[in-house]
């Protein structure tokens, strides 16, 4: 599986446009977070909510559920802003099991300043 530029030919796609629609998909998310926040935030106590593990578990999960639903699909909003596509080697979609794979070595990645964004 790789993010190509082009759905045609699979040719990778190049860090910039890559860090381009990570920047699309974080304020996406960022946003989707806020509202999945405030509407369940009556029920864990407003402020008290994030020191709640329920409320962080469930924050994760939006968050997954985004990336997850789009990369089944071929490509997060951001990675349409910019025409990049992921492919699979055999041409089939991803499934949840690796969709949670990959967005928890994003994380993994991310946490370690991006080393693992240059080396894709």
């Amino acid at each position: 599986m790789e993010a190509s530029c082009d759905s045609a030919d699979s040719k990778p796609c190049g860090l910039g446009r890559r860090l381009l629609a990570c920047l699309y998909d974080s304020v996406i998310v960022a946003g989707l977070l806020l509202i999945a926040g405030a509407l369940v935030s009556p029920w864990f106590g407003g402020r008290q909510a994030l020191r709640d593990p329920l409320f962080t578990i469930y924050l994760l999960a939006v968050w997954f559920a985004y990336f997850g639903w789009c990369w089944r699909r071929g490509a997060t909003l951001g990675m349409r802003a910019w025409n990049v596509h992921l492919v699979s080697s055999n041409g089939a979609p991803l499934g949840w099991w690796r969709c949670l794979l990959r967005l928890a070595l994003a994380w993994l990645s991310a946490a370690l300043a991006g080393l693992g964004f240059l080396w894709a």
